[in-house]
């Protein structure tokens, strides 16, 4: 059994990577966060666009290029790793996954999917399994959940309050608004699988993003650790420093295929992909805060400074690691699997 990714998904991992490399300085980032607008920059979403990622999974029929989770789940993590501080994710694949399955008459998919496609839209998608509604008051159209029903609403239909976060780059949002008859396109009989869809696409996204950023954490403190002496030593030399590093390494190494197999079930309807996607969300959150307090030990008492750049990847990690469930919500998904009468468990059930 093969379980490598094709050439050319990773030939297209790397050229986002390249991409990001230029364009996503942490310079950059430190502007997205200090701006009071809106936080997001027409100029970089244009920029996807002209890459592809805004059609990647929007179908063909569309104006996309129609691919899924498996070529998701590796361009996630390069926006992780760089901390992109753009809604890409709600709009250009969990939007997109809701808009897509919605039935073959509703006239939204024929409006907004091309649209989606050409980056000219912004999306919102809000699930009561967050409280708050990011980029809320940035997107054209905001999908939301209503008892498993699927509502539309645009920007004069709704009420927006900006709540504070600790990530600066996230624009999260309390929304107001009444659900009617003019505002639902689906009902909940079809709803509640588009929603559950949707939270496991979203589960596997963050995981894939804890996982870069956990990588891009694991690199700032190796380039610090080279770079700072103590006792006419870069202390990377010391044995101490290595094992932190070392330990971080080797969380991301193991949560990385338990992530890919999660993103896997998803793009083969696995009926246990739900429990994967748990699974890779908590094993990708403890790479990730794992990465963090490594590597602020290595960094020192700067490493909280806005000066130093780990600061900004800390505190997005901190942020996505309670997006779309928390740990709480997510041990709780695996321990009703495990603890059914009837879980079928033990090596000899993996690949059934």
């Amino acid at each position: 059994m093969d379980f490598t990714f094709e050439e050319q998904q990773l030939a297209f991992r790397d050229a986002v990577r390249k991409f990001l490399m230029v364009e996503a300085a942490p310079e950059w980032l430190r502007e997205i966060w200090e701006t009071t607008q809106s936080g997001r920059s027409a100029e970089l979403r244009a920029k996807l666009a002209d890459q592809g990622l805004t059609a990647l999974s929007v179908p063909e029929d569309f104006g996309g290029i129609g691919l899924g989770d498996l070529d998701w789940v590796l361009v996630q993590q390069e926006l992780g790793y760089f901390a992109i501080p753009d809604s890409l994710t709600a709009t250009a694949y969990l939007a997109v996954y809701l808009l897509t399955h919605l039935p073959a008459d509703v006239a939204l998919k024929r409006e907004w999917l091309p649209r989606i496609a050409s980056g000219k839209a912004r999306i919102a998608v809000g699930h009561p399994v967050n409280p708050f509604v990011a980029d809320a008051a940035n997107a054209d159209l905001l999908l939301l959940w209503h008892d498993d029903e699927i509502h539309a609403l645009r920007q004069d239909q709704v009420k927006t309050r900006l709540n504070p976060s600790i990530d600066l780059s996230r624009r999260l949002y309390k929304v107001e608004w009444t659900p009617s008859e003019a505002t639902r396109v689906c009902k909940a009989s079809i709803g509640r699988a588009l929603w559950a869809g949707a939270l496991d696409r979203a589960g596997v996204a963050i995981s894939a993003q804890l996982l870069g950023l956990a990588q891009r954490m694991l690199d700032l403190g190796v380039d610090h650790a080279a770079q700072r002496k103590q006792f006419g030593k870069p202390i990377g030399s010391f044995q101490a420093v290595k094992h932190h590093m070392a330990d971080v390494a080797v969380k991301i190494e193991f949560a990385e295929p338990v992530v890919y197999r999660a993103a896997y079930a998803l793009a083969k309807d696995d009926p246990h992909a739900s429990l994967y996607v748990s699974q890779a969300r908590l094993v990708a959150g403890e790479a990730a805060l794992l990465a963090a307090r490594k590597s602020l030990q290595v960094h020192g008492a700067m490493g909280y400074t806005w000066e130093a750049d780990l600061q900004m990847f800390m505190k997005r990690a901190w942020a996505l690691d309670a997006t779309w469930g928390d740990r709480k919500f997510h041990k709780a998904r695996i321990a009703a699997f495990l603890f059914d009468p009837n879980a079928r468990l033990g090596p000899g059930e993996t690949f059934t």
